[in-house]
């Protein structure tokens, strides 16, 4: 097995399969609010920022407080109420970090969540307790500023160098180099590893279970399969 002690993960676009809700939830906000609309691909851009620096970047004039209030809002309402049926985790999520934890590898989140939609979705998937540490958006500095990653490793007491953070956006991999992490670009998600390799990854994945196979964490066929337990 490597030498990595860590396992820090991004949420949306990384261990589940919600890309389509934010980007939904967005544009829902924006018409909540009369701002233009907006495609998917200049949302999809953004996801990993806090929901605050996403609205700068998106609608860099839109800087009413009450107006930003209610788009927060909005996107908060619409979103939660569409993860009353919790988005899938990806092909291998499951039975990978079933197996990380067997192995005795800590694992932790660090989201552009807020601790609130965080919660919602960990606690509908019985996962409150599954993770070491989890650090949302809304507590912290947003990704790409590396006090998210430096709170988690200090919590693990996990030096950064034995530690691997894993994400689909480049917020993720900029963030890790800030804090000196080795990062994992992942393919499946937000953004395409044509522009997460600007970033210099150390390893790009198409397929979360090739994360496990890199790290030579063996699966357990005894895991529960993910239908079991989400």
């Amino acid at each position: 097995m490597s030498d990595f002690r860590l396992l820090i993960f991004d949420w949306d676009g990384t261990l589940v399969d919600s890309i389509a809700r934010i980007v939904e939830s967005i544009q829902v906000a924006a018409a909540c609010c009369e701002l233009p609309p907006l495609s998917a691909e200049p949302i999809k851009a953004i996801i990993g920022l806090s929901l605050s620096r996403a609205i700068d970047v998106l609608y860099p004039q839109f800087d009413d407080p009450l107006g930003r209030e209610r788009f927060r809002q909005a996107y908060a309402d619409h979103y939660l109420a569409l993860e009353e049926q919790p988005s899938p985790l990806f092909p291998g999520v499951a039975e990978a970090l079933q197996a990380f934890r067997r192995e005795g590898l800590q694992l932790a989140v660090a989201t552009g969540k807020s601790r609130r939609g965080l919660h919602q979705v960990l606690a509908r998937r019985g996962w409150l307790d599954f993770f070491d540490i989890t650090r949302c958006a809304d507590e912290t500095s947003s990704k790409p500023h590396p006090q998210m990653l430096e709170e988690i490793l200090a919590h693990c007491g996990v030096p950064a160098h034995r530690a691997l953070m894993v994400g689909d956006s480049r917020f993720d991999l900029q963030m890790a180099h800030n804090a000196g992490v080795h990062a994992v670009a992942v393919g499946y998600g937000a953004q395409s590893l044509a522009s997460l390799r600007e970033d210099a990854p150390h390893l790009e994945i198409e397929h979360f279970d090739q994360l496990r196979a890199w790290l030579g964490v063996p699966l357990d066929r005894e895991v529960k399969r993910e239908h079991e337990y989400v």
